[in-house]
């Protein structure tokens, strides 16, 4: 069969139905409370979306507790929808739990689900016949009660090719008893883009009149394109997920069905101005579901717009479209330059700029090279990118850290009491004074953050804001066993900033307290786009404003914990990792 033509004569508006709701928190991992869910549907109405599907009504009270505080609210774009099935086989629609449900449920749309295929007719042991009254007799009870009926044809295209006569009666009996909107669902997620669209071509000209849609699955790999490609031959609803949650390998990714749509396909599917919202939807449903982001995800992962080779970047600095299918911010995405071996000059000078460091002339060259020798050893300034500034920083030759370590000692040991402990000792050389400082820690690493935090808090307060968010450890090469590299990156944060760094080595303490002091260094140096500024003064400027060039002094710091109070809290990933 020749491929469909596109439908150019049904318009260019496609009605955007969300199931993240329902259908995404099938993902294995994903639990929603009630409350997780309204936040989701706010964002997801905010966004423009036509329907919002927020379950299954009658399958758990969670579900009715969502519809009940739903209805209290006013939605700006979207129609909220209840789903549920057919009525079974030998109830009447008006005894059935589920149709009733729905009723209760008190959203305009209710939508129904029922069987395409003669395999699942057979599972549920009712005839051929019966399986299509099933499906007319509960749309017809719906409507007759006053909702919006749209049809989800379940299996429809595995039934389609199985028997096409009989998976064609099944959505005309819909039809009969009034869907507004026929729903093609590739619930296996297997088909192909041209089966799902010679499949949509022939119910569209079945059904003239009703509103044909597409929702798919990702068990092939399949379910964006087989999207688009329905909407092609005619389908006029796309049903997907945000970020693509769904059972198995998922559904529809609505973060790239949208854009697909809008900017390849010239369809019209959310308000004007919205799409830019994409990229922060996608995060927000991310945390709110406890998942990490996924960094490669089309158009709104944080990758989507990386660009890392040195023959793509020098290319993309004479224009952004060499290397780049569309422009960023019209997903609410930014278009970033991953520095690593492979980088070359421009990679650093786009980076340099992307930081806001004023990088000295030829300092991008120094920089490579030691970035070069780096990765040779063992670090990744991939994911470090304030490791990478504060090396574009140190080749100007006025630069000033605003520490310098001369020393550190860590003591560790087991009491038959008291458990391990960890104790370090840390000297260092703030603007001409040494400074020595003690602390105690649940691990080595720990220790050694509390000793620099205390070393450095009278001349830099603003380090009290300095929190570490994440500490991660990898082997390089397991086969070395306990002489094997050992790659550590710390995540930090200051409440407005967040950044990384990194270290390496055979000493995994090393290792960490590279990453801790370059951590530390970035912290109190400029801020973004402001070479004077660290927190509230430069970098190398101490609080008071002693000149850093003076002759050293010594001070010795109080030992043990912070007088001020206990040592800044690590949550218990990272005091798992950070005993080490």
């Amino acid at each position: 069969m020749s491929e469909p033509a596109p439908r150019s004569d049904l318009g260019t508006s496609v009605l955007i139905y969300d199931t993240t709701l329902r259908d995404g928190t099938q993902r294995e991992g994903i639990s929603l409370s009630s409350g997780d869910k309204l936040r989701i549907a706010r964002r997801l109405d905010e966004l423009g979306v036509a329907f919002i599907e927020g379950g299954f009504p009658g399958s758990n009270p969670k579900d009715a507790e969502f519809f009940a505080r739903a209805g209290d609210l006013e939605w700006q774009s979207a129609t909220l929808c209840a789903f549920g099935p057919t009525r079974r086989a030998g109830l009447a629609p008006e005894d059935d739990p589920s149709l009733r449900g729905l009723i209760e449920a008190g959203t305009p749309v209710c939508t129904v689900f029922g069987k395409s295929w003669t395999l699942h007719a057979e599972i549920l042991r009712v005839s051929l016949d019966e399986n299509l009254r099933l499906i007319e007799d509960s749309v017809a009870f719906l409507r007759a009660a006053g909702r919006r009926v749209f049809y989800d044809a379940e299996h429809f295209f595995d039934g389609h090719r199985a028997d096409p006569a009989y998976a064609l009666e099944t959505v005309r009996a819909a039809a009969r008893g009034g869907a507004e909107a026929i729903v093609l669902c590739d619930t296996n997620g297997g088909s192909m883009p041209w089966q799902a669209a010679e499949a949509t071509a022939e119910v569209v000209a079945a059904l003239p009149g009703v509103v044909v849609g597409i929702h798919t699955h990702d068990d092939a790999g399949c379910a964006v394109a087989s999207a688009l490609a329905a909407v092609r031959a005619g389908a006029r609803q796309v049903q997907g997920t945000i970020n693509g949650y769904g059972e198995r390998c998922g559904n529809a990714d609505l973060c790239a069905v949208i854009p697909g749509l809008e900017l390849k396909m010239g369809m019209s599917c959310l308000p004007a101005g919205r799409l830019p919202r994409l990229g922060e939807l996608s995060r927000v449903v991310a945390e709110i579901a406890n998942l990490a982001p996924d960094d490669h995800q089309p158009y709104v992962g944080k990758s989507a717009f990386a660009h890392k080779g040195g023959v793509h970047v020098s290319a993309m600095r004479r224009n952004p479209d060499s290397y780049q299918h569309v422009a960023p911010e019209v997903v609410g995405n930014t278009s970033r330059v991953v520095v690593s071996e492979l980088s070359g000059r421009a990679n650093l000078l786009s980076k340099a700029e992307e930081l806001g460091v004023a990088a000295a002339d030829g300092a991008e060259v120094r920089a490579l090279r030691l970035i070069k020798e780096g990765e040779a050893r063992g670090l990744s300034y991939e994911a470090a990118e304030a490791s990478v500034a504060l090396l574009l920083r140190r080749q100007a030759g006025d630069y000033r850290p605003p520490f310098r370590l001369i020393e550190y000692r860590v003591m560790t040991g087991q009491h038959e009491r008291l458990g391990a402990w960890a104790e370090a000792t840390i000297k260092i050389e703030v603007a001409g004074e040494v400074i020595h400082a003690v602390a105690e820690g649940n691990g080595p690493v720990h220790a050694l953050d509390g000793a620099l935090r205390k070393a450095l808090a009278p001349a830099y307060p603003a380090v009290a804001r300095i929190r570490l968010a994440d500490y991660r450890v990898r082997i390089l090469d397991s086969q070395s066993a306990t002489a094997a590299t050992t790659r550590v990156l710390i995540d930090s944060a200051d409440g407005a900033r967040r950044w990384s760094t990194v270290g390496a080595g055979t000493d995994i303490l090393a290792a960490s307290w590279a990453a801790l002091a370059d951590s530390f260094e970035f912290g109190l140096g400029p801020a973004r786009g402001d070479p004077a500024a660290a927190g509230s003064r430069g970098a190398g400027e101490p609080a008071g404003g002693e000149p850093a060039d003076e002759p050293a002094r010594d001070r010795e710091m109080p030992g043990g914990t912070d007088e001020a109070g206990e040592l800044e809290t690590i949550d218990a990933s990272q005091r798992r990792s950070a005993s080490r």
